[in-house]
């Protein structure tokens, strides 16, 4: 490998320039090198719009080209896990869009495959790499709230075309999946600990088995609790927001996943109020992208790499089985007649 990760992506998906090319051209260990899509005629107008300098005929000519080093993967949930693994299979490091998989099961099985073929493998959870996230943590290490009482994370965008990707179950759709993740990300933060237990969660949905709404409860060490408010369709229409209470005060944080638009950290502790936002960084999907090429290049460590998004999917999974709705990657049965 040369001094840089040239890296190749799989799939025409809009969320490319802002996830990848436009950050890259701020990362100079990083080199958007091809692109591959079902629609080669796509892919081609990717290419020219995005300044791509190699179109593939298929994603299995891309993961066959010696002079890709990794592979960027933002297609529909349901295909990230196969792909990963085709990419690292044929010897490329992968950043895969989250949520990573469609379940734990497949996380654990992705996992695996990692650790087989000694790829780098990291899922794209672009708002963990800001140094918003560092000063939360020292916050809290700091002790300033005391001993972690209940946290919770609430993320709502509406999601209002019902075409949307996000709206079908056999593409690994749904609120928690979509949003939730983050939310599950940003309370596991919060918390510095894990769950033990989803207690309750309830769920509605837009289209059957596809969750528009969704609020779960959580149990932690400690007897600290949770609560995780993820929403597509429903109220509250708009919130980004992260809170913990402690033994001794509060920690609210505003705007935990594009910190770069806008976000606030307010502490309240020892009888005073205080607010404040980190100094000025990149965009998170910078960060995101100058941290896989360190884990690539000179093997630094990831913040969500297998151990954080087996995690995850740990916890989507039991908010969907409290909820009383089919884990995603679960074929469902078929209609009677």
């Amino acid at each position: 490998m040369s001094d840089r990760v040239r890296i190749g992506v799989l799939g025409a998906a809009r969320i490319v320039k802002q996830a990848l090319t436009d950050p890259a051209r701020n990362v100079p260990e990083v080199e958007v090198a091809a692109i591959a899509a079902r629609d080669v005629g796509r892919a081609r107008e990717h290419a020219e719009k995005l300044g791509i300098p190699k179109v593939h005929e298929s994603y299995q000519a891309l993961l066959a080209d010696p002079e890709i080093d990794a592979v960027y993967v933002p297609l529909p949930n349901a295909l990230h896990a196969v792909w990963s693994t085709r990419a690292m299979e044929a010897g490329k490091h992968v950043l895969c869009e989250k949520p990573i998989t469609s379940n734990e099961d497949e996380a654990r099985q992705l996992a695996e495959v990692a650790s087989k073929t000694g790829r780098v493998l990291c899922e794209a959870m672009h708002p963990l790499y800001h140094g918003l996230f560092d000063r939360i943590n020292a916050i809290l290490a700091d002790g300033a709230i005391g001993e972690i009482r209940h946290v919770e994370a609430e993320l709502c965008f509406p999601v209002p075309n019902s075409k949307d990707i996000r709206w079908q179950y056999e593409l690994g759709g749904g609120a928690v999946m979509d949003l939730g993740v983050y939310a599950v990300s940003v309370l596991r933060v919060l918390a510095g600990m894990e769950p033990l237990e989803v207690t309750r969660a309830r769920a509605k949905t837009r289209v059957p088995n596809v969750d528009r709404w969704v609020d779960a409860r959580l149990r932690f060490p400690n007897d600290a609790t949770g609560r995780i408010r993820a929403v597509m369709w429903g109220w509250p229409v708009l919130a980004f927001k992260g809170r913990v209470r402690g033994s001794a005060g509060r920690l609210t944080v505003h705007n935990p996943i594009a910190p770069q638009a806008f976000h606030k950290i307010v502490l309240e502790a020892g009888g005073e109020k205080t607010t404040e936002r980190v100094a000025k960084q990149p965009d998170t999907y910078t960060c995101e992208l100058n941290a896989f090429a360190g884990a690539v290049l000179r093997g630094e460590p990831l913040r969500t790499g297998p151990e954080h998004f087996l995690a995850t999917m740990r916890v989507v999974d039991a908010i969907y089985r409290r909820a009383g709705l089919p884990l995603r990657g679960t074929p469902l049965p078929a209609h009677p007649n």
